[in-house]
Parts: C-alpha cells; structure tokens; sequence
C-alpha cells in the first residue's frame, strides 16, 4: 500500500506532462504558423521570397479598435485598473507613472515620466490602446489576458497621470 503512496502521483504527473504537451497552447500554434520555413534541399529551385507584408492592426473581440474612447471611467472600473496597472505596470514605469520603476536600472531601460502631458501629447487613444493591447520592445503585451474595456480604462488611467 505505501507503494502506492509513492508511485500514484509520478505516474499522474507524467500523464499531466504528456496531456499537455500533446495539445499545443494557441501561442504555440500561432508561432508554429509564422516561423519561417525550413530551407529548401539543394535540388529543389528556391521560391520566390514573398513581399513583407505590415502587421495587422490591433483588433478587439469585438471589432477593430475605434479612434477614440468608447468607455466612460467609473470609481470600479478604474480601481480595476489601478490595480492591472499596480501590478503588470508600475514595475518599470512606477507606482505614479513617474518611469523609476524597480526594473528600469536591472534592464536598461530609460522610460519616460507619463505625469508631463507632454510626454502622450502626440498620441491618440487608439495608439496608446494598441501600444497596451500588442506591447512594444521589452514591454510585454496585455493582449488575450485583458478585456477591452480594461484596456480602455488603462488608457483612462495613464492619461490621469499627467493631470495631477
């Protein structure tokens, strides 16, 4: 019996491991579609390269992602997103949008202070959606793991810092 004890949970654990790599996570799948193709044996004439074609443009559940705001802020929803912000953001751009976040120095980065207006003054709220929504360079993207409208209300959110 305490044989049992010690070999039921390796074999469940292995049969977890191979369930799960059995069924390709959907970003496995979306890569495993992008990656470049495999170069062609000697014998084979190489294809013509196809043209680079530009990246699709952000594109909510819901449809395309409209110029302007569509969501009005509430004491919930922006609570709600001081607190995605808190935790996915605040880490490089700081608590009060300030850019010394702890992470800044270990990655080299030089992020710039959200509290000047003039800091988002060129961007609309569509770019600063898509910019949350898709990431940019090191900054990873919010993307599947958050609604729209906690994306919008991120916008809300950041712009709020240069107003204080």
């Amino acid at each position: 019996m305490l044989k049992l004890l010690f070999a039921v949970p390796p074999l469940l654990f292995i049969a977890l491991l191979a369930q799960t790599a059995a069924a390709p996570s959907a970003q496995t799948a979306a890569f495993a579609q992008t990656a470049a193709p495999e170069p062609a044996a000697a014998s084979e004439p190489a294809a013509p390269a196809e043209p680079a074609t530009a990246p699709e443009p952000a594109v909510t559940p819901a449809g395309p992602v409209p110029d302007t705001n569509p969501v009005k802020p509430t004491a919930e929803s922006q609570a709600r997103a001081a607190a995605t912000y808190k935790i996915d953001c605040s880490m490089c751009h700081g608590a009060d949008g300030n850019g010394k976040g702890d992470l800044v120095a270990d990655m080299g980065l030089k992020m710039q202070d959200l509290r000047v207006p003039a800091t988002l003054q060129g961007m609309s709220d569509k770019d600063l959606y898509i910019l949350i929504h898709d990431g940019k360079g090191k900054m990873p993207a919010e993307g599947d793991r958050a609604k729209p409208d906690d994306v919008w209300n991120l916008v809300i959110l950041i712009r709020s810092f240069a107003k204080k």
